[in-house]
């Protein structure tokens, strides 16, 4: 597809995929990198590490659901790790990699901010399904037109808990989820009509599917002998509003990835 074809088949089902965004040498850097945080989360560091390291171990989180403490080579069963920039050198410059810029550019302008940093752990026979929801149900931006990206970082299969989406549900409307992480063999929803929408989206190491914050999507578990392993990354334009609730701070910075004059970043103050 060219240009316009993919903003108007995204604006129509609410995703895109992307073959081959990242190279076989980027996806091996990103797979080290995951390797050496899972060591970080097991105090496994050296000396010169520690203070990443202690960063680190303030975002991940264990998997909810596993049966074990630790794999096999004594590592942690991690669920996911939070604001990955603020640790990972390898993922604050992939949420800028010119080729996933590129087509965020394409999909929302050129101005962009990042919302979110994550990455999103499948451990082998531990990784717990993820119910089917919105993102911007959970997300205090209005209007919820942020563009989520997700990147395999290796191959994504249904047997090992790929993406699910709901093709054009982003035009629903914003609806409540409820819990998000739920049993290694659970249904993604208690909703029959929503479930027998959802739509297996699997994935080669290195491509991407973008979808819009509206679209409902969930994964299933991963029952295979390897982990699969996903970069998060969620972007927005200026034109979306900070709007904290239950207390939350009036104000909020976030950085910034292209455009606006080359500032590296922007504080949004919540409307009174």
């Amino acid at each position: 597809m060219d240009l316009k074809e993919r903003k108007s088949f995204f604006e129509k089902e609410g995703y895109l995929v992307v073959e081959n965004l990242l190279s076989a040498a980027e996806v091996e850097t990103c797979q080290a990198e995951i390797h050496r945080l899972h060591q970080f989360a097991a105090g496994q560091e050296s000396d010169a590490e520690k203070e990443r390291a202690k960063i680190t171990r303030r975002h991940v989180q264990h998997e909810p659901f596993a049966k074990d403490e630790t794999q096999g080579d004594d590592l942690p069963v991690l669920r996911k790790a939070e604001n990955t920039r603020q640790y990972s050198e390898v993922f604050r410059d992939l949420a800028q990699h010119p080729k996933l810029i590129r087509v965020v550019q394409e999909l929302i302008g050129t101005d962009l901010l990042l919302f979110r940093s994550t990455l999103m752990f499948k451990p082998a026979f531990h990784g717990s399904s993820h119910g089917l929801h919105q993102d911007s149900a959970y997300w205090p931006m209005e209007p919820p037109s942020l563009v989520t990206v997700s990147i395999a970082l290796n191959n994504a299969t249904v047997e090992n808990g790929c993406f699910k989406v709901i093709p054009r549900s982003h035009l629903w409307g914003m609806q409540s989820w409820g819990h998000i992480a739920r049993q290694q063999g659970a249904e993604l929803t208690d909703r029959k009509e929503v479930a027998e929408q959802q739509m297996d989206v699997p994935l080669s190491a290195g491509s991407a599917l973008f979808f819009h914050s509206l679209m409902v999507h969930g994964s299933g578990p991963n029952a295979t002998s390897n982990s699969r392993n996903t970069a998060l990354y969620a972007y927005f334009s200026p034109e979306v509003r900070y709007v904290p609730k239950d207390g939350k701070p009036g104000e909020k910075t976030f950085p910034v990835v292209a455009g606006l004059d080359g500032k590296t970043e922007l504080t949004l103050v919540a409307q009174t």
